[in-house]
Formats: structure tokens, sequence, C-alpha cells
């Protein structure tokens, strides 16, 4: 049973419109569905602009590096998105909790997502367990979803990126 639907696969979902912006609407909602999104949602004409919005104000969670300032904003997105537990059973799937209002809109819920999930995502893994990539140039959203709590890189390529600058400074 998989116990916390909104943490790990909302703040992944986050990081990769983050790190990656769809060209448009439908981009968004493709990628929503492929990262966990269950649902699809009635499309509206600033649906794009307005997650992109949703995406930039997250981005100030990650960019923020004491833990307490960071609660502090990661408070005020959750204040704005109706993010409260309440039982659900739509389309027949069973009853489950969401922790959002039933608002059909693509901005408003994935707000709402995103923001519980990287609430959940900070308290049960750490506040240090979100950032940017430690392999400059690259400024990617790193969302640390291992065990071990050590991921300081969005990808493998930018891991071995930084072991050869590493290696080429010690050598040199």
């Amino acid at each position: 049973m998989h116990l916390n639907p909104y943490g790990e696969y909302a703040v992944l979902l986050a990081a990769s419109l983050a790190n990656d912006w769809p060209a448009d609407r439908a981009g968004i909602e493709e990628r929503s569905l492929a990262l966990g999104m269950t649902q699809t949602f009635p499309p509206a004409p600033d649906d794009h602009a307005q997650v992109r919005a949703v995406i930039d104000d997250w981005l100030a969670i990650v960019d923020e590096p004491d833990p307490d300032a960071r609660a502090a904003l990661l408070n005020d997105q959750l204040a704005t998105a109706g993010a409260y537990p309440r039982l659900t059973n739509h389309d027949d799937e069973g009853w489950h909790l969401h922790y959002r209002d039933d608002v059909r809109s693509l901005p408003f819920v994935l707000r709402a997502i995103i923001n519980l999930g990287t609430a959940l995502h900070l308290v049960t893994r750490g506040m240090n367990r979100l950032g940017r990539c430690d392999a400059p140039p690259c400024t990617n959203v790193v969302a640390d979803v291992t065990r071990n709590g050590r991921q300081r890189f969005c990808s493998v390529r930018c891991a071995n990126r930084a072991a050869v600058r590493r290696h080429r400074a010690r050598v040199s």
C-alpha cells in the first residue's frame, strides 16, 4: 500500500517541469500524467502561464538555503493551495485521501499537489533534500529521493562531469 502519494512523485514532477519546461499546456498535462497524476482537467486559456507561476513560486522554495525561511515560504504556498485532507472516491477508484479542494483547474491542483508533496518530502526526508545540481554550470533542480540522502547531481552525466573536474584538479 502506498501511503504517501503526494510526496515523491509531486516533487519529481515539479523538478521535471522546472528543469525542462513544456512548450504548451498539452506538454504539462502529458508530463503530469507520465509522472503520476491520474486525472485530467478542462483546459483554460491561461493554464500554461499559471502553471509557470506555480513552478516559479516553487523554485523560490528550492533556492532558499535557510530551513526556517524555506519553511515560511512553503507555508505561504500551502495557505494558498487549499491543501487540507478530505476523503474522496472520484471515478470509483476507491476511497483515498486528497489534500486539495475539488477545483477542476490544472494550475490550482498542481499548486496544491506540488506544495503538499514538497512539505511531505522535506519533513520526512530532511529539509536539505531539495536544491540545485552541484555541477556548474548546470542549474537543474535536484529532488533527493535516495535512501542515503546524498544525491547532489541531477544526472549521472553531471556527476561524471564533476568527478572528472575533481580528478583533473588533483592531477594538475
